[in-house]
């Protein structure tokens, strides 16, 4: 069976079920039945919303390597982001983010699907405002206000503990991908007290680094960005080279689940805190 032909067997068996389109702008004032298509949104929508009003998060929330969220995921049906699986759901509202699930996600607006996309946060503010909107469109201001409150407690803890006068850190990613100026994790170096050395070095975003200047850069801390116990992958081999092994007799290596730092939301400030204990000096008499 062609996907064409799955889709159009599943459009019909909708139709027949569901009692029609709805408006793709109107969405219920607390959708029941609720489809996120992305692993980001996943997260937020386990968080805000009540389980009984989940219809189905991504496969991708269901590993506890990659996701926040994994225990309370694993109790809610997986899609894999195709259209069949979304229109057999019979959702009220799909979530999904703005650069995954493209052809599903046009095709769901074809048929008039009420669907909602979500980008990418570049800062903490940005972080929080998402937070919110969720948290609006599930129906549930409540439990976004609570999070949000939680969040900013935690970060005002935080900024209370004393902190090194700014080493350098820089991030190195698989594939040689390091991460500067504009981005979530970027802000994320600068809460824990510490200077982005690919920002120093005019990197935008997520750009490749050469081993070369990791290794010349004079960083202070290296931040290798890790799934633990992931499968093996060529991604991750950089992140194993004897190279980086060399250079921990003159920095220090952290080891960061990249799972803290992925998406957007309060596991950003376990990584704060993560960086934070990293860089802080060792007690007195001690040495690192």
């Amino acid at each position: 069976m062609t996907i064409r032909m799955g889709f159009a067997l599943a459009l019909g068996l909708w139709l027949a079920t569901s009692g029609g389109l709805a408006r793709a702008d109107e969405a219920p004032a607390k959708p029941q039945r609720i489809v996120s298509l992305n692993m980001c949104t996943d997260e937020l929508v386990l968080r805000l919303a009540s389980p009984k009003h989940i219809a189905s998060v991504t496969w991708l929330s269901q590993d506890p390597r990659n996701a926040n969220m994994a225990g309370l995921a694993r109790s809610i049906p997986a899609n894999h982001g195709l259209v069949e699986q979304v229109l057999a759901l019979k959702p009220d509202l799909v979530i999904a983010g703005a650069y995954t699930t493209r052809s599903t996600v046009a095709l769901l607006k074809r048929v008039g699907m009420t669907v909602r996309e979500f980008g990418v946060p570049s800062n903490l503010a940005e972080m929080r405002r998402q937070i919110h909107d969720m948290a609006n469109l599930l129906g549930e201001p409540q439990n976004g206000e609570a999070l949000i409150a939680e969040i900013e407690a935690r970060l005002a803890a935080l900024a209370g503990r004393p902190r090194p006068a700014h080493p350098r850190a820089i991030v190195l990613r698989p594939n040689g991908f390091t991460t500067g100026r504009g981005s979530l994790v970027d802000e994320i170096l600068t809460a824990a007290g510490l200077t982005n050395l690919a920002a120093e070095l005019g990197i935008d975003n997520y750009g490749q680094i050469a081993l070369e200047t990791v290794a010349l850069g004079q960083a202070d801390i290296l931040i290798l960005n890790t799934t633990p116990d992931g499968p093996p992958s060529l991604a991750h081999e950089i992140l194993h080279h004897p190279v980086l092994a060399r250079l921990g007799d003159r920095l220090k290596l952290v080891a960061l689940p990249a799972k803290l730092w992925t998406c957007a939301g309060p596991a950003v400030i376990d990584a704060i805190e993560l960086l934070l204990d990293a860089a802080a000096p060792p007690p007195a008499g001690k040495t690192p």
